[in-house]
């Protein structure tokens, strides 16, 4: 007899209430009847001689505490698994879905037609938008996921980005195509502000915007915007956006954005190589047949996000690009200044009404700053009161107040 079972009916024994024995059975995952017998037992006083037997260790013991906290926060059994593989558990998946089980609320799904694809035609495109997480430090972080998916063989692409700039999707979506290989003849898309130009569209009528479908047109796909509140048309992208769900275990447990977004590479290969529920194949094992119906990628179209663009300052006197921050002087906080990126690709140069104000090197760090910049930064909040040589010598003494400073 299941001790926890038998434990639960001794309360209500003491709590002298008649219990539900199939509601029961429903949450712990076992027949009414041996919640009857368990109840009956604990009603007569009779203790189970489940503690008697030896009781063999499993996988999950020491991964338990970790299951419930991450189960309760709202995670997915898949998503728990994945985690805990990372942390060194060896188990299959199913003893994990089966412990997960017990927590899980029944609800009622409704019956839905599957839409048939054909190879190479086409891909759907979301946003799973404005997600926070917690680092380490309890630091929060505001991001977006780009979703890209090819429908026939459920092939998949994600991207980590700190903002939904039409060049951010640009770029976005020049990398999926090169991710997987090429450009199918039609691409789905949400009703979203860098696609479709709301002011001139209605209800029925979209009107998409001009240099989006000057970026469509050069790429060689035909654009078609989704109509509002019909998710059922881009079905594939819409269940690429609920496992973003996979992503809760990793709530405080990253240190920095950049390692975030390993986190998200990770989760992208790995459904990559789960099987399809559609076809019982990984996508990644499929996903060669598709490549040679695509159309070949026009390199052409990273002008349309390596040109100038515009970005507002914070208050932190930073600028994002490329999912990192680069310093401008506190002075121009507020106001928009343009970014002009090198041909190489390995630099930035910054201007406001046209006069250059900064220059910064490409890197993989979070808080990029100039040296200039950090001193002003602190003596216009931190260090009003100091001299510059005081500064310095704070400077000097902790490099590590930088990578604090807009946090």
């Amino acid at each position: 007899m299941r001790n926890d079972v038998y434990e639960r009916m001794k309360h209500f024994v003491i709590e002298d209430i008649k219990p539900n024995y199939t509601a029961i059975a429903r949450q712990y995952g076992v027949d009414p009847r041996t919640v009857k017998a368990a109840y009956l037992r604990a009603l007569n006083g009779q203790e189970t001689n489940y503690n008697q037997r030896h009781r063999r260790r499993s996988k999950l013991d020491e991964y338990r505490d970790i299951i419930e906290s991450k189960y309760a926060a709202g995670c997915s059994a898949r998503s728990i698994f994945d985690f805990i593989v990372e942390k060194g558990f060896t188990g299959k998946y199913t003893i994990v879905k089966d412990y997960c089980r017990r927590f899980r609320k029944f609800q009622v799904k409704k019956a839905t037609i599957r839409v048939e694809h054909t190879i190479g035609l086409s891909a759907q495109v979301d946003w799973k938008e404005k997600v926070t997480m917690m680092d380490q430090n309890g630091v929060p972080h505001t991001f977006s996921v780009f979703l890209y998916v090819l429908p026939y063989f459920k092939f998949k692409f994600l991207k980590l980005t700190l903002d939904q700039k039409q060049d951010t999707l640009f770029r976005c979506l020049f990398e999926a195509f090169q991710a997987t290989g090429g450009i199918p003849k039609e691409i789905w898309f949400d009703n979203m502000s860098t696609v479709v130009d709301h002011k001139l569209s209605d209800f029925r009528h979209h009107r998409f915007n001009e240099k989006f479908l000057s970026f469509s047109h050069d790429a060689d796909y035909h654009p078609i915007a989704c109509r509002p509140f019909r998710p059922q048309t881009k079905g594939c992208v819409e269940a690429l956006a609920r496992t973003m769900g996979r992503l809760k275990p990793y709530n405080g447990e990253f240190k920095t954005i950049s390692e975030l977004n390993e986190i998200v590479n990770r989760v992208c290969h790995r459904l990559n190589h789960e099987k399809s529920q559609g076809n019982n194949h990984q996508p990644i094992e499929l996903w060669a047949k598709e490549k040679e119906h695509l159309r070949p990628l026009n390199h052409d179209l990273i002008r349309y996000f390596q040109s100038v663009q515009t970005r507002k300052v914070s208050r932190d006197s930073m600028i994002r690009f490329q999912n990192h921050q680069y310093s401008v002087s506190p002075n121009y906080i507020g106001k928009e200044v343009e970014i002009k990126p090198t041909k190489d690709g390995k630099a930035i140069h910054i201007f406001y009404q046209g006069v250059e104000i900064q220059k910064h090197d490409l890197t993989d760090r979070q808080f990029n700053y100039d040296p200039h910049d950090k001193r002003a930064i602190l003596k216009s909040n931190l260090m009003a009161d100091k001299s510059d040589k005081d500064i310095d010598r704070y400077m000097l003494k902790n490099l590590n107040v930088y990578d604090q400073i807009g946090e």
